[in-house]
């Protein structure tokens, strides 16, 4: 079996935010050269997401309003007795899923209709790393 490891590095402008990362992943499988495999994509912060959904403006806005509802920025979560703030960060992540394994088929990402990877950030404005790891056959 072959392996390929690299990484992909969020620094976004935003706080809150959900980024298409689906075209650097394919760039990762591609340069790899698997072609029968799996591809596993995975946040390396415990305020950061990845998943797989809709490129659709308005249910990436959903899934941000829906998160901020279900832990929402400011309560004095138990976490901010440390010293952090960021406790909603945190909460959300685990809504999410810090991790996808995408099929690789011929070569490619094998998507269903209309799926794509997403990194969803939290706790942004800071550098952040993904790490991609792509397994299989090269034949």
């Amino acid at each position: 079996m072959k392996t390929h490891t690299d990484y992909l590095y969020m620094n976004t402008r935003e706080e809150k935010g959900i980024v298409n990362i689906t075209s650097e992943v394919t760039a990762i499988v591609d340069k790899s050269g698997v072609k029968e495999g799996l591809a596993l994509v995975s946040a390396m912060h415990i305020t950061a997401a990845i998943f797989i959904n809709d490129e659709e403006p308005g249910i990436k806005q959903d899934f941000l309003e829906w998160a901020e509802k279900l832990a929402p920025q400011g309560p004095n979560y138990h976490h901010h007795r440390t010293g952090e703030t960021n406790g909603d960060a945190h909460l959300k992540s685990v809504l999410f899923h810090h991790e996808v394994i995408v099929p690789i088929t011929k070569g490619k990402l094998d998507f269903g209709p209309w799926q794509q990877i997403f990194y969803g950030e939290f706790d942004g404005r800071r550098k952040k790393r993904i790490i991609v790891k792509v397994m299989g056959e090269d034949s």
